[in-house]
C-alpha cells in the first residue's frame, strides 16, 4: 500500500477520489502530507458554500496518506473514526489540507489535519483514528 502513495508522490496516477473531487498531492514525507484543491461551484452545498463532505474527504485522504506513508510491506489501513470541526464558511479558491501523524501504534494510529484557505486562515480541523491491517 505504501508503494501506491509513493507512486502518487512521484507524479504517478492519482487515486480515483482525488480525480473525482479534484485534489492533488502537494508534499509528501513520512508521517506528514499536504494536499491541495481548487474549490469551485461544483463543490457547493445548497447554500452556496463548500459542502462539509468535501472538507471531510480531503481531510480523510490527507490523514490516510500520512499514516500510509509509514506502512510496511503487506500492510494497509482503514479509518475507524473521524471527527471534523468547521470554523468558517468557504466558497471558492485554494484549500490546503496538512496532515501529520500524532501517534503511530502497532495497530492503531492517530492523525490530525488542518485545512486552511489561501490566506492561511483555518477553515476546518480534523482528527482521525486509523487501524493498520495486516494479511
Amino acid at each position: 500500500m505504501r508503494a501506491i502513495f509513493e507512486k502518487w508522490a512521484a507524479g504517478g496516477e492519482h487515486p480515483p477520489i482525488a480525480k473525482l473531487i479534484g485534489f492533488r498531492l502537494h508534499s509528501y514525507a513520512t508521517d506528514h502530507v499536504t494536499l491541495e484543491m481548487e474549490a469551485g461551484p461544483q463543490h457547493a452545498n445548497p447554500m452556496g458554500t463548500l459542502h462539509g463532505g468535501i472538507l471531510c474527504d480531503i481531510a480523510d485522504a490527507a490523514m490516510g496518506t500520512a499514516l500510509g506513508s509509514g506502512l510496511e510491506e503487506g500492510e494497509s489501513m482503514t479509518t475507524i473514526e473521524l471527527k471534523m470541526n468547521f470554523f468558517r464558511p468557504f466558497w471558492n479558491g485554494l484549500l490546503r489540507a496538512e496532515a501529520h501523524v500524532v501517534r503511530r501504534g502497532k495497530s492503531v494510529g492517530y492523525v490530525e489535519c488542518e485545512i486552511k484557505d489561501e490566506r492561511g486562515r483555518l477553515v476546518a480541523k480534523a482528527g482521525s483514528t486509523l487501524m493498520t491491517l495486516r494479511g
